[in-house]
């Protein structure tokens, strides 16, 4: 008789990491209260249990009962499982009022291309284009598990694997020139994610979570997701409509209030910014170095 086909992970939380003998695992952290992306900042040991397989959308991996030490921790899902990153623009209440813009009636949709994904702990590299304007935001991102289309609002949840921090870096003069926000947002490493997905089976809320940022050690963002405008199940519901969502797609949700932009002078990032974006409940902190690109010459 074959097994039961299994609905739900094995793990609450999952990294993807290189191990101490070179290779590439996945695993669950074994220290359940540890913040893997300060962890790796601090050089502190991050200790893993081993799954079988290569990737957390395998929903019948097991663990293999080896722990091995992570000398560095991966974006959760490489860049062809992310596909076209989804996003929610202007949907926290307390940012489109310090932006001084309505509310929106529907989802404010754009796209990031999957060359934004970057890791939790690498350096993210500031293109020439966005020198001197490049804006970080926190957001919640989701993780679709499976394949959906034409999904209700409530049965979306179902679909969600789990969910994880994010930062959608966005280049603030660039922004200005039109009308389209991808450009401005799209470039490479525009989108760190990680350290860890948490299970959607440990969160069957999201609202419950906080997010925060703090740049240079000043705290920028520090508000409740249930501020969003749209919930994640009102957004995986909208998104699906006539589109199918393939399973390790991306959603960013939006950000809450405190973007650098906002503030008077507006706060960017420099080279040798000390950046830490994080989400509770065990998602955990995004500590992306950051460097600065010499001027290029196009060919």
């Amino acid at each position: 008789m074959p097994s039961a086909v299994r609905i739900h992970p094995v793990w609450k939380r999952v990294v993807r990491f290189l191990a101490e003998d070179g290779q590439e695992y996945c695993g669950e952290p074994v220290d359940a209260e540890l913040d893997v992306g300060l962890a790796m900042a601090d050089r502190e040991p991050v200790l893993v249990k081993v799954l079988d397989a290569k990737s957390a959308l395998d929903l019948d991996a097991v663990f293999t009962g080896e722990v091995k030490t992570a000398i560095l921790i991966l974006s959760p899902l490489t860049l062809s499982e992310v596909g076209t990153i989804r996003c929610v623009g202007l949907n926290y209440t307390d940012h489109a009022a310090e932006m001084k813009l309505s509310i929106p009636k529907h989802p404010e949709i754009f796209f990031k291309p999957n060359t934004c994904a970057h890791g939790p702990v690498e350096t993210l590299t500031i293109p020439h284009e966005a020198a001197g304007q490049a804006d970080p935001e926190v957001e919640l991102a989701v993780i679709i598990k499976k394949d959906c289309k034409n999904v209700s609002v409530g049965h979306a949840l179902d679909y969600v694997l789990g969910y994880m921090t994010s930062n959608d870096v966005t280049a603030r003069v660039v922004q200005t020139r039109g009308s389209q926000w991808g450009y401005s947002k799209g470039f490479d490493q525009f989108a760190p994610m990680g350290p860890t997905i948490v299970s959607a089976e440990s969160i069957p809320d999201p609202s419950v979570l906080w997010l925060k940022t703090t740049l240079d050690g000043a705290v920028m963002q520090d508000k409740p997701a249930k501020n969003m405008i749209f919930s994640v199940a009102e957004i995986i519901s909208y998104l699906s409509v006539g589109t199918t969502l393939k399973a390790g797609t991306v959603i960013l949700t939006g950000t809450p209030s405190g973007i650098g932009h906002s503030h008077s002078p507006p706060l960017y990032l420099k080279e040798g910014s000390v950046l830490r974006l994080s989400i509770s409940h065990g998602l955990g902190t995004l500590v992306n170095p950051i460097a600065q690109e010499a001027p290029v010459v196009l060919e």
